[in-house]
């Protein structure tokens, strides 16, 4: 008899980086029907509260809803690039009100517009630098990384201002309040942010390695896709988006305060981002829903001000619409 002889199988080379790139690319459903239930939800509150209030369709209270959620969606437009990419970053809101100590306590002393805006954005990207090593270089997962982070932003920013109010400057003030043919200066900022950021998930090798990476990093390591460099480099960019979301909101308040906590900034910031359809384990997320999310909180939040109810009422709303929207994300996902 003679012995039988088996030919191994060969192991399957890992897909290479292009492929990962066309599924990545594959993934990012840009059709709004991908996002129909979403808007269903807006429309049906638009007619509600247009029902039970008149002021809420006028053109002053519109623009003015647009402006309120301006920060949200620029904090959130990078959040989104995070989670995409298998990340989150709890101290982007944190980041922002540092930003805005700094850049106000430089008003303060008699530094330039221009100085001061740019230096509480430099700092804000160190910290996201910051927080990139520390989650890359390390085993701490960045849940716990950042939020222990944004704790420490915290502080950092009540010592920069030393627990007082500070002004933000008149040319500031001007700016937050200003507009351009009707537009808001602040709603132009994040739109052309959120255009730019939706156009680089979509369009650049970029934007579809985050695809890849967040959707099994193994592989994405495997193709030779350098996977420590571009998260590094998300956290960074992540920082400096939070660094101007702190001017804009700077901007808007008129001053920096101890009132304004970083977490609850973020908590509004994660709970749009999710509400939009970005997986919580990452690969899949899109800006169009990112920024239909920021609209349909900012909706909300003015809707239950127009009708009366209390504030209390309105943070668990966001609480509740958070955990509604994580459900059916990870239904989404299974």
């Amino acid at each position: 008899m003679t012995a039988e002889t088996h030919t191994p199988t060969p192991s399957p080379l890992p897909p290479t980086r292009a492929a990962i790139r066309r599924r990545a690319g594959a993934r990012v459903p840009w059709q709004l029907g991908g996002h129909l239930g979403l808007v269903v939800v807006l429309l049906l509150i638009l007619v509600l509260t247009s029902i039970g209030s008149d002021a809420f369709l006028t053109s002053n209270n519109l623009l003015n809803v647009l402006r309120q959620v301006s920060v949200l969606a620029v904090i959130a437009a990078g959040l989104t690039w995070l989670m995409i990419a298998g990340g989150i970053d709890f101290s982007m809101g944190s980041n922002a009100v540092v930003t805005m100590a700094i850049v106000a306590h430089l008003q303060y002393t008699g530094a330039s517009i221009t100085l001061s805006i740019f230096a509480g954005i430099a700092a804000a990207s160190v910290l996201g630098l910051v927080n990139g090593l520390v989650i890359t270089y390390t085993s701490v997962a960045p849940f716990v990384a950042t939020l222990a982070t944004a704790t420490v932003f915290d502080g950092i920013a009540l010592y920069v201002i030393d627990g007082r109010s500070v002004s933000a400057g008149a040319a500031l003030m001007t700016f937050g309040t200003g507009s351009v043919f009707g537009i808001p200066y602040l709603l132009g900022i994040a739109v052309v942010i959120c255009v730019v950021l939706g156009l680089g998930l979509r369009y650049t090798a970029f934007g579809r390695n985050a695809f890849a990476i967040g959707g099994n990093e193994t592989v994405a390591r495997l193709s030779g896709i350098p996977v420590r460099r571009n998260k590094i480099l998300l956290y960074t960019a992540g920082g400096m988006l939070a660094g101007i979301a702190g001017v804009m909101l700077l901007s808007r308040l008129g001053a920096a305060s101890p009132g304004v906590t970083g977490l609850t900034i973020q908590l509004q910031a994660v709970a749009a981002v999710v509400i939009g359809g970005t997986s919580l384990a990452g690969g899949r997320g899109t800006m169009i829903g990112t920024g239909l999310g920021v609209v349909l909180l900012g909706t909300v939040a003015n809707s239950l001000n127009l009708m009366g109810v209390s504030t209390y009422f309105q943070v668990m709303a966001v609480g509740a619409v958070l955990l509604i929207a994580a459900m059916a994300n990870s239904r989404r996902s299974a």
